[in-house]
């Protein structure tokens, strides 16, 4: 069977690669999971020195967490524990104790876009698309905890923009928001650029840059356990949700109405 992520470590460099491609890299519960296994290993490693974190294929990086996952969700322990898995995943990457460089190429969206906006670093192919499309598709929502970074991270006035638009930034653009610190060509040149770089970030001196780390997460603070629970039930336990699943698994244009 074919593992859906690959991890490997050469040279005190680890690489975390999505390997779904026929879904764009799609994230199962399961991934999460051997995800967040990964992670608690890579914690414990005192071999190593940077991580990648990527999509196999070059063709996307990851586009979220597959829709299919949430045909079974029924009540509002579904929803916060799915919010949870989330938040666990995502938090274990960004504490991650080495810097950890998200090299993007396509679709980045969702879980995806998540993940990325919890490395250290972020590099991109031209062909990156990046976004939370959620407003018109499921009508779900963030937790707390993703805007809160989003928002350190690009600010609270482009925060609204794509979540309030539901579109997907390009590289330029993203580039320019400080989102992404490079742009290359494509995915050969990306995958070249992200080992060069992991590379030059290991040879610094590791609590140096652990402290780094660190320091940018007391700075910006944490939230309360359960804060912002009642949003993310407004929005998984309402019929909007359920119509954009049903929309999204039929390949149609769902229809909101707020309720």
């Amino acid at each position: 069977m074919t593992e859906t992520i690959v991890y490997t470590q050469e040279s005190g460099i680890g690489t975390i690669a999505f390997n779904r491609p026929a879904a764009r890299n799609a994230m199962t519960f399961a991934m999460y999971d051997r995800l967040a296994a990964i992670l608690a290993g890579a914690a414990q490693d005192r071999s190593l020195r940077a991580l990648i974190v990527t999509g196999a294929d070059g063709e996307s990086f990851c586009s979220g967490t597959d829709i299919a996952e949430f045909r079974s969700f029924a009540t509002e322990k579904d929803a916060l524990d799915y919010e949870a898995r989330l938040d666990g995943v995502v938090g274990a990457l960004e504490r991650c104790p080495v810097p950890t460089i998200a090299a993007i190429a396509g679709a980045c969206t969702g879980g995806g876009a998540a993940l990325a906006a919890a490395c250290d670093l972020r590099i991109a192919a031209a062909t990156m698309r990046f976004g939370f499309p959620v407003a018109r598709t499921l009508g779900n929502c963030l937790s707390l905890a993703n805007v809160a970074r989003l928002a350190a991270l690009i600010g609270p006035a482009r925060v609204r923009d794509i979540l309030m638009t539901a579109r997907l930034v390009g590289t330029e653009e993203a580039r320019a928001w400080g989102l992404v610190g490079e742009v290359l060509p494509d995915a050969a040149a990306l995958a070249a650029r992200a080992q060069e770089l992991a590379r030059a970030v290991a040879q610094n001196a590791p609590l140096t840059l652990r402290a780094t780390k660190e320091a940018l997460l007391r700075v910006r603070g944490g939230l309360a356990p359960g804060e912002g629970d009642d949003l993310v039930l407004m929005c998984y336990m309402s019929r909007d949700f359920r119509e954009g699943m049903t929309a999204f698994l039929e390949k149609r244009q769902p229809h909101f109405r707020g309720e």
